[in-house]
């Protein structure tokens, strides 16, 4: 048995264990490895796109290819990421790049850059500026051989006209407007640009000839809207500046956005504004011909209006990733303008003389110009309300290579 002395004396070491263990600060449990394996739901995904990881620059572009092949925010979410930016970025930090040194070796020296940059941007400029420049050289020359035959003013015109088209065709394939994605797109965009383009110039002329009832061929001399036809040329240069100004605000919003929506939300204005600020150069440019050339008419400007603006949204398109929808909206323009004149052409066939009444009566409210501007303004709402939904994406706005947007885009 105990004294109470002695119990008291076995139980105080007792109690001071208890007080320091209380006292004392919990132990931080060893931080476990991350598991990597099967537990590791990213692995799978870096291994599919291990070639587009490795080349990246940075972890935009790798968003941007994620996105051009169908990776959302929701997608991301099973990877246990809030959205395509986040995994980018542990994709990036992930996979090891490729060499360095030929990275290297295909970039540009840092001395010469800015001088072949300057170098390339005034020979540009003057390619954008060249379609003008030859048409007014042709009407010119058409002018200087008014007096000649026939056959003289349509050799004269025909070889203005391939080397207009020439001219426009060496500009859309350097500096923004040209197309950076590979694939060749759709071989007849360039046949429906030019009747677009053909009917501005001379549709006017051969609808009222239709509705009058000739045209007497090959005795009536087509009249060209040269004011338009001059404008549209001189559209080429404030088209590009348009295009760049898009392609760098894109750019830029592509960095600042964490995610899908939020690029969205700022690309949507840009791209309004940058079709306003098109239009609005453009309108400059038909009064500006008008003044000089001759007035062609209040509707013939809105149709020429609604033409340059449904080419720059085809090319905006086309630029950034989405060839078949541009070839589309000018294919519908050009239907609808080719359907105007075989519906005038018809309607004098026995029995059918209706068919007709509707262009007829669109001609007589608005004057032939009416149904250029209300074909060509159709089909640029319908590509505009496509751009603002495809332009929106990360792959619209990345890198070439990496970003085949009109396969994975709608």
């Amino acid at each position: 048995m105990t004294t109470p002395d002695g119990g008291a004396t076995r139980a105080a070491p007792a109690m001071e264990e208890e007080g320091a263990a209380r006292t004392a600060p919990p132990r931080k449990e060893a931080a476990r490895p991350a598991r990597r394996g099967p537990a590791d739901p990213v692995r799978t995904l870096m291994h599919h796109h291990q070639e587009l990881c490795a080349r990246a620059v940075d972890a935009l572009e790798i968003a941007a290819g994620l996105e051009a092949h169908g990776v959302t925010d929701r997608t991301a979410a099973r990877f246990r990421h809030r959205d395509v930016f986040s995994l980018a970025e542990e994709l990036y930090a992930r996979v090891p790049r490729a060499d360095p040194a030929t990275t290297a070796a295909a970039a540009p020296g840092p001395a010469a850059a800015p001088a072949a940059a300057r170098g390339s941007r005034s020979v540009r400029g003057a390619l954008h500026l060249l379609p003008g420049a030859v048409c007014v050289a042709a009407v010119a020359a058409l002018a200087s051989v008014g007096a000649a035959p026939a056959d003289v003013r349509t050799a004269v015109g025909a070889a203005g006209g391939v080397l207009v088209v020439l001219a426009v065709r060496l500009g859309v394939r350097s500096g923004p407007l040209r197309r950076r994605h590979q694939g060749a797109g759709p071989r007849t965009a360039g046949l429906w640009v030019c009747w677009t383009a053909g009917y501005a110039v001379y549709g006017d002329w051969l609808l009222r000839q239709l509705l009058a009832g000739g045209p007497d061929l090959p005795y009536a001399a087509p009249r060209a809207a040269v004011a338009t036809a001059v404008a549209l040329a001189f559209a080429l240069a404030p088209a590009a500046g348009c295009a760049h100004w898009f392609a760098v605000r894109g750019r830029r919003g592509l960095a600042a956005s964490r995610g899908l929506g939020e690029l969205a939300a700022r690309v949507r204005p840009l791209l309004l504004a940058t079709t306003l600020l098109f239009l609005g150069a453009l309108v400059a440019l038909l009064l500006g011909a008008d003044a000089v050339f001759g007035d062609d008419g209040t509707m013939a400007v809105v149709a020429a209006a609604a033409l340059g603006v449904l080419l720059f949204l085809a090319r905006l398109l086309a630029v950034h990733g989405f060839p078949e929808a541009a070839a589309t909206g000018l294919a519908s323009a050009a239907a609808l303008e080719a359907l105007a004149l075989s519906l005038v052409l018809i309607a004098r066939l026995p029995g059918v003389p209706p068919l007709g009444l509707p262009v007829e009566a669109l001609a007589t409210a608005g004057g032939p110009a009416a149904v250029p501007a209300v074909a060509c303004t159709a089909a640029a709402l319908g590509l505009l309300v496509h751009g603002l939904r495809a332009l929106t994406g990360a792959c619209a706005h990345g890198p070439a290579p990496s970003c085949p947007a009109e396969a994975h885009r709608p």
